[in-house]
Protein backbone atom coordinates (compact mmCIF):
# COMPACT_ATOMS: atom_id res chain seq x y z
CA UNK A 1 0.00 0.00 0.00
CA UNK A 2 1.42 3.41 -1.06
CA UNK A 3 1.25 5.82 1.91
CA UNK A 4 -0.15 9.14 0.63
CA UNK A 5 0.12 12.09 3.51
CA UNK A 6 -2.92 13.80 4.55
CA UNK A 7 -3.58 16.90 3.23
CA UNK A 8 -6.12 18.03 5.87
CA UNK A 9 -3.35 19.07 8.24
CA UNK A 10 -1.70 22.14 8.73
CA UNK A 11 1.94 21.99 7.35
CA UNK A 12 4.88 24.30 7.99
CA UNK A 13 7.97 23.39 6.36
CA UNK A 14 9.63 21.12 3.87
CA UNK A 15 10.97 17.76 4.65
CA UNK A 16 14.50 16.94 1.57
CA UNK A 17 16.40 14.04 1.99
CA UNK A 18 19.72 13.79 0.22
CA UNK A 19 22.10 10.45 -0.49
CA UNK A 20 23.81 9.78 3.09
CA UNK A 21 22.74 7.78 5.46
CA UNK A 22 19.24 7.24 5.47
CA UNK A 23 16.78 8.13 8.37
CA UNK A 24 16.48 4.73 10.75
CA UNK A 25 12.31 6.49 11.26
CA UNK A 26 10.81 8.76 8.55
CA UNK A 27 9.10 11.71 10.34
CA UNK A 28 5.59 12.10 10.37
CA UNK A 29 5.38 13.48 6.87
CA UNK A 30 1.84 15.15 7.63
CA UNK A 31 3.98 18.33 9.35
CA UNK A 32 5.11 18.65 5.82
CA UNK A 33 3.74 20.91 3.22
CA UNK A 34 6.32 20.00 0.50
CA UNK A 35 8.34 16.18 0.57
CA UNK A 36 10.96 15.31 -1.95
CA UNK A 37 14.77 14.57 -2.36
CA UNK A 38 17.55 14.16 -4.59
CA UNK A 39 17.76 11.62 -7.10
CA UNK A 40 19.96 9.04 -5.18
CA UNK A 41 17.94 9.50 -2.10
CA UNK A 42 14.53 8.89 -4.15
CA UNK A 43 14.88 4.96 -3.23
CA UNK A 44 14.13 5.58 0.57
CA UNK A 45 10.83 6.59 -0.13
CA UNK A 46 10.55 3.89 -2.65
CA UNK A 47 11.22 1.61 0.70
CA UNK A 48 8.89 3.30 2.71
CA UNK A 49 6.34 3.55 0.11
CA UNK A 50 6.37 7.18 0.10
CA UNK A 51 5.48 9.14 -2.92
CA UNK A 52 7.40 12.62 -2.62
CA UNK A 53 6.23 15.92 -4.39
CA UNK A 54 9.71 15.92 -6.31
CA UNK A 55 13.00 15.02 -6.57
CA UNK A 56 15.76 16.48 -8.37
CA UNK A 57 19.38 16.44 -9.38
CA UNK A 58 21.19 15.10 -12.52
CA UNK A 59 20.26 11.60 -12.24
CA UNK A 60 23.68 9.76 -12.06
CA UNK A 61 22.54 8.09 -9.06
CA UNK A 62 19.66 6.43 -10.26
CA UNK A 63 19.42 3.70 -13.02
CA UNK A 64 15.45 4.38 -13.60
CA UNK A 65 13.59 7.46 -13.26
CA UNK A 66 10.20 7.21 -11.14
CA UNK A 67 6.80 7.92 -12.98
CA UNK A 68 4.15 9.27 -11.64
CA UNK A 69 5.52 12.46 -10.13
CA UNK A 70 7.60 15.48 -10.61
CA UNK A 71 11.39 15.04 -11.72
CA UNK A 72 13.21 17.35 -12.23
CA UNK A 73 16.57 17.46 -14.08
CA UNK A 74 19.52 19.50 -13.04
CA UNK A 75 22.63 18.45 -14.87
CA UNK A 76 24.81 21.52 -14.10
CA UNK A 77 27.88 19.78 -12.66
CA UNK A 78 29.15 23.59 -10.94
CA UNK A 79 26.69 23.33 -8.21
CA UNK A 80 25.74 19.65 -5.76
CA UNK A 81 22.44 18.58 -6.04
CA UNK A 82 21.61 19.51 -2.76
CA UNK A 83 22.40 23.07 -3.42
CA UNK A 84 20.32 22.73 -7.20
CA UNK A 85 17.37 21.33 -4.68
CA UNK A 86 17.68 24.58 -2.44
CA UNK A 87 17.51 26.63 -5.73
CA UNK A 88 14.16 25.02 -6.42
CA UNK A 89 12.65 25.42 -2.68
CA UNK A 90 13.84 28.69 -2.55
CA UNK A 91 12.29 29.84 -5.87
CA UNK A 92 9.25 28.47 -5.03
CA UNK A 93 9.23 30.38 -2.04
CA UNK A 94 10.11 27.84 0.98
CA UNK A 95 12.23 28.59 3.40
CA UNK A 96 12.19 26.19 6.27
CA UNK A 97 13.57 22.87 5.49
CA UNK A 98 14.33 19.79 7.39
CA UNK A 99 17.25 17.74 6.17
CA UNK A 100 17.91 14.28 6.27
CA UNK A 101 20.47 12.29 4.57
CA UNK A 102 23.33 14.68 4.80
CA UNK A 103 25.90 13.13 6.72
CA UNK A 104 27.25 9.38 6.81
CA UNK A 105 28.24 7.66 3.88
CA UNK A 106 31.14 9.85 2.02
CA UNK A 107 32.11 12.22 4.26
CA UNK A 108 33.33 14.74 1.39
CA UNK A 109 29.57 15.41 0.91
CA UNK A 110 29.07 16.15 4.72
CA UNK A 111 31.53 18.52 4.40
CA UNK A 112 30.25 19.51 1.44
CA UNK A 113 26.57 20.24 2.81
CA UNK A 114 28.19 21.89 5.36
CA UNK A 115 29.63 24.40 2.53
CA UNK A 116 26.21 24.48 1.06
CA UNK A 117 24.27 25.28 4.43
CA UNK A 118 26.71 28.57 5.12
CA UNK A 119 25.99 29.72 1.19
CA UNK A 120 22.18 29.61 1.90
CA UNK A 121 22.08 30.79 5.42
CA UNK A 122 21.10 34.46 4.61
CA UNK A 123 17.71 32.82 2.62
CA UNK A 124 17.11 30.01 4.21
CA UNK A 125 16.30 27.94 7.44
CA UNK A 126 18.26 24.69 7.57
CA UNK A 127 17.77 22.08 10.23
CA UNK A 128 19.40 18.56 9.61
CA UNK A 129 18.60 15.46 11.11
CA UNK A 130 20.19 12.29 11.45
CA UNK A 131 20.81 9.20 13.17
CA UNK A 132 21.98 10.62 16.55
CA UNK A 133 20.42 14.09 16.91
CA UNK A 134 20.15 17.45 14.95
CA UNK A 135 22.37 20.26 13.92
CA UNK A 136 21.84 23.43 12.47
CA UNK A 137 23.71 26.94 11.49
CA UNK A 138 23.06 29.25 14.37
CA UNK A 139 21.87 32.41 14.80
CA UNK A 140 23.60 34.93 16.46
CA UNK A 141 20.84 34.58 19.64
CA UNK A 142 19.93 30.88 19.78
CA UNK A 143 17.62 29.79 22.87
CA UNK A 144 16.72 25.64 23.00
CA UNK A 145 14.48 23.84 25.09
CA UNK A 146 14.46 20.17 26.71
CA UNK A 147 17.91 20.08 26.49
CA UNK A 148 18.93 18.50 29.85
CA UNK A 149 21.60 15.84 29.74
CA UNK A 150 21.83 16.04 25.62
CA UNK A 151 25.38 16.40 24.35
CA UNK A 152 25.89 20.04 22.84
CA UNK A 153 28.52 20.59 20.54
CA UNK A 154 29.48 24.05 19.26
CA UNK A 155 31.80 23.79 15.89
CA UNK A 156 32.95 27.00 14.21
CA UNK A 157 33.28 27.27 10.35
CA UNK A 158 35.64 28.78 10.34
CA UNK A 159 35.71 30.90 13.43
CA UNK A 160 33.05 32.60 15.89
CA UNK A 161 33.85 34.94 18.65
CA UNK A 162 32.20 36.61 21.07
CA UNK A 163 30.99 32.97 22.36
CA UNK A 164 28.25 32.95 25.54
CA UNK A 165 26.70 29.52 26.53
CA UNK A 166 23.77 29.56 28.93
CA UNK A 167 22.86 25.58 31.07
CA UNK A 168 25.86 24.01 29.75
CA UNK A 169 28.42 22.26 32.12
CA UNK A 170 31.17 24.02 30.52
CA UNK A 171 30.20 27.67 29.76
CA UNK A 172 31.81 29.53 27.32
CA UNK A 173 32.26 33.78 28.32
CA UNK A 174 32.63 35.68 25.25
CA UNK A 175 35.27 33.45 24.22
CA UNK A 176 36.44 32.43 20.62
CA UNK A 177 36.23 29.83 18.93
CA UNK A 178 38.44 28.56 15.53
CA UNK A 179 38.77 25.37 13.52
CA UNK A 180 41.99 23.95 14.14
CA UNK A 181 42.79 26.07 16.58
CA UNK A 182 39.75 25.63 19.40
CA UNK A 183 36.12 23.88 19.18
CA UNK A 184 33.67 22.82 21.50
CA UNK A 185 32.49 19.51 20.87
CA UNK A 186 31.24 16.83 23.51
CA UNK A 187 29.49 19.56 25.98
CA UNK A 188 26.28 18.79 27.96
CA UNK A 189 23.28 20.47 28.97
CA UNK A 190 22.69 20.93 32.72
CA UNK A 191 19.44 22.87 32.07
CA UNK A 192 16.09 22.09 29.87
CA UNK A 193 16.82 25.69 28.53
CA UNK A 194 20.26 26.52 27.15
CA UNK A 195 20.85 29.74 25.14
CA UNK A 196 23.85 30.31 22.76
CA UNK A 197 25.38 33.38 21.55
CA UNK A 198 27.67 34.89 19.87
CA UNK A 199 28.64 38.47 18.07
CA UNK A 200 30.52 37.26 14.77
CA UNK A 201 31.68 34.17 12.45
CA UNK A 202 29.60 31.27 11.73
CA UNK A 203 29.10 28.49 14.57
CA UNK A 204 27.21 24.91 14.07
CA UNK A 205 25.31 23.37 16.97
CA UNK A 206 25.22 19.88 16.88
CA UNK A 207 23.02 18.74 19.53
CA UNK A 208 22.96 14.89 20.30
CA UNK A 209 20.87 12.35 22.79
Amino acid sequence: MLLFRNFDVMKKKVFLILNGEPPNKIPDLTNYDVVCATDGAYSVFEKHNIIPDFISGDFDSVKRRPEGIEVIHTPNQDYTDFDKILQILFDRKYVDIDVYGASGEEQDHFLGNLHTALQWKKKLNLTFFDNYGFYFLADNIKVLTESKGKTVSLIPFPKASGIITKGLQYSLNNEELAFGSRIGTRNKAIEDKIEITFKAGNLFVFIND
